[in-house]
């Protein structure tokens, strides 16, 4: 552990944004949250609380309850841990900032999940263009409760270790997967398509977009779709992935994924806004507000 905790943030350049990466792993420094941290928190999960109702997956609701999360602080990185141990036998650890890819993936192979100590600014309250603690404790932790969800995602840590190992290519296609997914996922439920993706569930105003703008396409889940297409990192997605259940995502994690990457390489991309004949379709976006570039 590192003896104590920085904030290692990115940078913003007259070159643009650019990202720096830190290895260490630390202990929360909770202590010493200051009362304008506690508020930040507050502010945010009370809006959050209040829009997601509704929208968000039901499994979502039910795990925040389960954690004890609130607006009246902070949490504890170790209560969270108490609950998460006994449930599925992860646990979250504190990061200062952005992890490179590599140790990412190691981390969650080994059913731990990074979690950023720090948490936006006031005048960052409606955006950040880096994970902090609120998305990554609010958006991303209680989903780890869930034990198919939890199945995933260390599914996706070994599988991106191995990709590591493959190549630059590799590593592309699974990064899709896991915006399109654990980030910017629709799941479809009785009452409807609800959000499980932690990029819409700590976003205001994609936490409505996502669900009922008519401006974006909202495509059933097809794994070697996703991994084609391109997305979004300085917008609102163009196009949101549906799955009919968490178990699904394990169900498609399990093959290898060499043989994939072969094929995808023969492949062209896929725009971040396109329909194709085969998708299936829930709703065929606008295109509204569109950039006509910017996809990556």
């Amino acid at each position: 552990m590192s003896p104590q905790a920085r904030r290692v943030e990115s940078l913003h350049t007259d070159k643009g944004y650019v990202p720096v990466y830190t290895t260490a792993v630390v202990e929360q420094p909770w202590a010493e949250y200051t009362p304008v941290e506690h508020a930040t928190w507050a502010r945010l999960f009370e809006r959050q609380r209040e829009v997601l109702q509704g929208r968000s997956c039901s499994e979502f609701v039910a795990n925040q309850q389960r954690f004890g999360m609130s607006a009246d602080a902070i949490p504890r990185f170790d209560d969270i841990n108490e609950v998460l141990a006994r449930s599925t036998g992860w646990q979250i650890v504190g990061v200062e900032g952005l992890l490179p890819e590599l140790t990412f993936f190691e981390h969650l192979a080994n059913r731990r999940f990074p979690v950023t100590w720090w948490i936006r600014k006031p005048e960052q309250i409606d955006y950040i263009a880096e994970p902090d603690l609120f998305h990554d404790l609010y958006g991303h932790v209680p989903l780890l409760l869930d034990p198919a969800f939890a199945d995933y995602m260390q599914a996706y840590g070994r599988g991106g270790v191995k990709a590591h190992g493959i190549g630059a290519d590799a590593l592309m296609y699974l990064t899709r997967l896991y915006w399109y997914t654990v980030e910017f996922g629709l799941i479809r439920q009785p009452d409807g398509l609800r959000i499980y993706g932690a990029g819409i569930l700590s976003s205001k105003g994609e936490s409505i977009h996502c669900l009922e703008s008519a401006a974006p396409n909202r495509i059933g889940f097809d794994l070697m779709r996703i991994m084609r297409t391109r997305y979004r990192i300085d917008s609102y997605q163009k196009t949101y992935f549906v799955i009919d259940s968490f178990e699904q995502l394990m169900h498609a994690t399990q093959p290898d994924f060499t043989p994939y990457y072969r094929e995808l390489a023969s492949l062209p991309t896929i725009a971040a806004g396109d329909v194709l004949a085969g998708d299936a379709v829930f709703n065929r976006g606008s295109g509204e507000g569109w950039s006509a570039d910017g996809d990556v």
